[in-house]
């Protein structure tokens, strides 16, 4: 009787307990569902507008930077260093002294066969004087002349091996570190300086042999490089291949860019871009509007449904070339349209927004700010 009663009530106050873990899951989930059938408040975002911009359709390439003028200074003959006459990144002339050999040794060679050189001088003048008057025999003059002229000649080999020993900036332009040392004996051919021509400047880039219609000399041409993202230089191309190269198919080329202000260095990597000859309108957004699925690129349009709520309806695009930030639209949207500008991965189509004013006026003045930088 006493084991039947226990089992009863534990009974019961199993029931009991279940009882009540139920009811509080069965109420909950009622809450879950209230909270889930309310609408959602309108999710704060930032707009940009579609605008039409004037392009001029690019081809792309890439490129290296090169001087003009680039050479490594070298000496022709060896000896000391006695005189150092640059500091390194230092801006030379032509003609300017970089370094000095010691010399004194081809000075004292030089002043020997100078003297020389005027004795043979003298007597092939006094020889000129006697010869019409039969004094001196013609072979007697033949060879004082002679002698005058190799004399003259071993003076003259003598002084350009002495100015062989003054090692001077063959152009205008910048050098680089300087690789030798007072007191340092150097030896045939040793680097000293590296001095390279940095304005104007040049680059060098390729196109498949399928744009070669695309290109001619004095085409313009944008070009960036990974030191200044933010800048565009400008150039034009100053001379095309006369052939194809056989191995990769490609037209090399050479352009020309202003560099003043010596931001471009010759080695740089460079994007360059050949501009055709005629612009054409195009719609624009920044890349950052633009998200990317299994069915191609799409942006979330701005729109109203039909209670009048503005939502975020996702729409795909067929986009075109790229300039900096902004993609080209070709396809699926039009001037005016509105986008939501940055968070995309928090959005869902048709979920209620609220465009922020402050936001579209901050994205709007950075969009003009490009535009300004640009042009």
């Amino acid at each position: 009787m006493k084991t039947t009663l226990r089992l009863v009530i534990v009974i019961i106050v199993l029931t009991v307990a279940l009882g009540s873990i139920f009811g509080w899951k069965y109420l909950k989930m009622q809450e879950m569902q209230e909270q889930n059938s309310q609408a959602q408040p309108p999710s704060p975002v930032e707009a940009v507008t579609i605008e039409s911009q004037s392009w001029r359709p690019a081809l792309s390439s890439v490129g290296s930077i090169r001087a003009i003028n680039g050479v490594e200074v070298a000496n022709e003959v060896a000896g000391v260093v006695s005189e150092v006459a640059f500091e390194s990144g230092q801006r030379v002339n032509k003609g300017d002294v970089l370094i000095r050999l010691e010399d004194s040794v081809d000075r004292a060679a030089l002043s020997a066969l100078e003297a020389q050189a005027q004795l043979a001088n003298e007597t092939y003048t006094r020889y000129s004087n006697l010869l019409p008057r039969n004094a001196v025999s013609q072979s007697q003059f033949d060879e004082a002349r002679a002698n005058y002229q190799a004399a003259r000649a071993d003076s003259e080999q003598q002084r350009a091996q002495l100015n062989k020993k003054t090692i001077r900036a063959p152009f205008d332009g910048v050098v680089g570190l300087r690789q030798v040392d007072l007191g340092e004996y150097i030896a045939v051919g040793t680097p000293i300086v590296d001095l390279n021509m940095l304005d104007p400047i040049q680059v060098d880039y390729s196109v498949p042999e399928r744009a070669v219609g695309q290109v001619a000399a004095g085409r313009s041409i944008e070009l960036t490089v990974a030191a200044y993202p933010e800048r565009v230089f400008d150039g034009e191309i100053l001379a095309i291949a006369p052939s194809i190269n056989e191995s990769s198919r490609t037209l090399n080329i050479r352009a020309e860019l202003d560099n003043t202000d010596g931001a471009l260095s010759p080695g740089m990597f460079a994007e360059v871009s050949t501009l055709s000859a005629s612009s054409r309108d195009v719609l624009t957004l920044p890349r950052t509007a633009l998200s990317f699925n299994t069915y191609g690129d799409f942006v979330f349009q701005i729109t109203e449904n039909d209670q009048g709520q503005t939502i975020a309806s996702r729409q795909q695009v067929t986009t075109g070339s790229t300039r900096g930030d902004v993609i080209e639209i070709i396809e699926g949207l039009s001037a005016g349209d509105q986008v939501v500008a940055t968070g995309l991965l928090r959005l869902r189509d048709g979920q209620p927004v609220k465009v922020s004013d402050q936001g579209a006026s901050e994205s709007q003045a950075t969009d003009n700010t490009g535009e300004e930088a640009k042009g």
